[in-house]
């Protein structure tokens, strides 16, 4: 049996881990942050407890290119907060919304946050990555998120 897949990122943010926490648990903060390079991000439902959760509507800034999992410009997703502890990590179940059998799925992100002498290291670990999805992206839009978290909280 082949070993799963786990994409991995981590960053070092300047900003004491509570304030790291509030960011990953906030509607307006993760609207700000969490896209990706070349995307804007919209939530529709935010409930920030454990069995809550988010829909997330990330949008192509490019909507030409037609790199959309769910329509031709947007890559939509339900995200439940399946833990919560503050200060050291937050767990989500993310179920994307695609036609396309190879975006569509369940996958977990685990993010844990690590108060250290330079400030919060923030890793991300997500399992059960749908296979449309490639390592490499995966964790270049990891490396975008992380910076975009990083600006937003060092600002």
């Amino acid at each position: 049996m082949a070993e799963e897949r786990v994409d991995r990122g981590s960053r070092t943010v300047r900003a004491p881990v509570a304030e790291v926490y509030r960011a990953m648990t906030e509607r307006d903060a993760l609207e700000a942050w969490l896209p990706p390079e070349g995307m804007t991000g919209r939530i529709t439902r935010f409930e920030p407890w454990p069995g809550g959760g988010f829909d997330l509507v990330l949008t192509y800034d490019d909507p030409a290119a037609g790199h959309g999992k769910t329509s031709e410009s947007t890559d939509a997703a339900e995200a439940e907060f399946v833990e919560l502890v503050p200060g050291e990590r937050v767990v989500q179940r993310i179920v994307f919304d695609s036609p396309d059998p190879d975006f569509a799925g369940t996958m977990t992100m685990t993010w844990r946050l690590d108060e250290g002498a330079e400030g919060t290291l923030v890793s991300i670990e997500a399992t059960g990555v749908p296979p449309g999805i490639s390592q490499a992206d995966h964790e270049t839009a990891f490396a975008s998120s992380l910076a975009h978290l990083a600006a937003h909280v060092e600002a």
